[in-house]
C-alpha cells in the first residue's frame, strides 16, 4: 500500500493557483496507476517512490515540470522526451491543458513502476572526455565585476556549475530575456547560490 506526505500536501497549498490543479491531478494519477506508490520529498519538491525513485513534480513561478526518472528506458515511441529548455519531461505545463491525455499519463506512470518492479537500472554514465573549457562573454563578465561577491562566487564554482549559468543566459532566445536571466544569475551568485540550488538536498 502507498503512501501520501503531509509536506507534498503543504507544497501542493503554498504553490501558485494556476499550479495547484496540475499537481493535485498528476498525484491522483500516480496514485491511481501504481498504488504502492510512496510520497517523499527530494531537491524540496514532491517525488514518488517505488521500489526506488520513480517520477516527481514541480511548481514554479510561471510553469510546472514532471519528471520521469527512467524515461529513456521507456519503449521506444512512449512519447516521453526530455524537453530542451524545460525541466521536466512533459514541457512547461502552465494548465491541465498542457498535460497529456489522462490514459497516457496511466501507461507512462504503470511503465515506470514496472521498470522498478523489474530492478531495472539506469545505464551508468560514460565520460567521453574531458567537457569543453567554460567560455564567458565579456557582458557576463562585466556584470560579475559590479558585483563582488557574485564573481568571487562565479570563480569558485566548478567548470559545470559555471556552465549551467552561462548557457542559462546565452540561450535566452530574446534580449529581453537574456538580461532578465543575467540579472537573475548575479543576484542568485551574490548570495551564494547555484543555478540549480532549488533542487540541492537540503
Amino acid at each position: 500500500m502507498g503512501t501520501r506526505d503531509p509536506r507534498v500536501d503543504a507544497y501542493i497549498a503554498k504553490a501558485r493557483p494556476f499550479a495547484r490543479p496540475v499537481l493535485v491531478h498528476f498525484r491522483k494519477l500516480v496514485h491511481k496507476a501504481c498504488p504502492g506508490a510512496e510520497e517523499t520529498l527530494k531537491w524540496g519538491a514532491p517525488h514518488f517512490d517505488y521500489k526506488g525513485i520513480m517520477c516527481g513534480m514541480a511548481a514554479f513561478k510561471a510553469h510546472c515540470a514532471v519528471i520521469f526518472w527512467k524515461a529513456a528506458l521507456l519503449p521506444p515511441g512512449a512519447g516521453i522526451e526530455k524537453k530542451k529548455g524545460a525541466m521536466g519531461h512533459l514541457g512547461r505545463i502552465t494548465s491541465l491543458k498542457d498535460l497529456p491525455p489522462e490514459r497516457t499519463l496511466l501507461g507512462w506512470i504503470a511503465q515506470a513502476a514496472a521498470l522498478n518492479d523489474q530492478g531495472v537500472k539506469l545505464p551508468a554514465r560514460t565520460r567521453k572526455g574531458p567537457p569543453a573549457p567554460v567560455k564567458v562573454p565579456a557582458y557576463f563578465m562585466a556584470a560579475l565585476r559590479k558585483e563582488p561577491r557574485a564573481l568571487e562566487t562565479f570563480k569558485a564554482f566548478s567548470p559545470s556549475h559555471k556552465r549551467e549559468y552561462v548557457e542559462w543566459v546565452t540561450e535566452a532566445k530574446t534580449e529581453e530575456t537574456r538580461l532578465r536571466r543575467l540579472a537573475t544569475s548575479v543576484e542568485w551568485m551574490g548570495k551564494g547560490k547555484a543555478r540549480n540550488w532549488r533542487y540541492v538536498r537540503r
